[in-house]
C-alpha cells in the first residue's frame, strides 16, 4: 500500500503496509538509521520520534497513524547539530555507549517545547520512559539544563 509521509520536512511515499511499525519505515524503507530498536514494546524509548512535535514511540505507531501528520526524526532535529540539546550533549560529553542516546535527545526536545527551564522533577518524570543501559542519567540530566541555558540566550 502507498502511504505519503512527511519526515523532517521531506515527503516520502512509501509501499508498505498500513500497520507496520513506524520505526521500521524509518529506518529500512526511508533509510534514517539515527532512531534505533531497542525493545519492541515501547519500554525504552530508544526509537523515540516527534510527530507533530509530540513524543512519540515509533516502535508501536503504526505508519498509518503518522499519515499526514509531521514526524522528526534525530536527523532532522537540526540541518547541521546546532540544536542546543546537540550542543549540550556534546558539551558535557553526555554519552556512554550513544546507543539511546537519539531517543534521550528526542525525548529531552519534546520536554523543552513544553517547559523551557524545567526542573529535576520535570526532567526525571518526562524522562522516565527513556532507559540508558550505561547509567548517564546524571549527565542526561545536566544536559537537558545546560541546553534550556542555551536556548535562553
Amino acid at each position: 500500500m502507498a502511504l505519503t509521509l512527511t519526515v523532517n520536512g521531506t515527503s516520502h511515499v512509501v509501499d508498505v503496509e498500513a500497520e507496520s511499525p513506524l520505526l521500521w519505515v524509518i529506518r529500512d524503507t526511508i533509510g534514517l538509521t539515527g532512531t534505533k530498536f531497542g525493545c519492541g514494546i515501547a519500554k525504552c524509548g530508544a526509537c523515540t520520534v516527534h510527530i507533530d512535535g509530540r513524543a512519540a514511540k515509533s516502535c508501536t505507531t503504526k505508519v498509518s497513524a503518522a499519515v499526514g501528520k509531521s514526524i522528526t526524526t534525530i536527523e532532522g532535529l537540526s540541518p547541521d547539530s546546532t540544536h542546543p540539546l546537540q550542543v549540550a550533549w556534546t558539551e558535557l560529553d553526555t554519552p556512554q555507549c550513544g546507543y539511546c542516546q537519539s531517543g534521550q535527545i528526542m525525548a529531552a526536545a519534546a520536554l523543552l517545547s513544553k517547559r523551557a527551564n524545567p526542573s529535576d522533577f520535570d526532567i526525571d518524570t518526562e524522562m522516565a520512559d527513556n532507559i540508558c543501559r550505561c547509567g548517564t542519567y546524571t549527565k542526561i540530566r545536566a544536559a537537558i539544563h545546560r541546553a534550556a541555558e542555551i536556548a535562553a540566550q
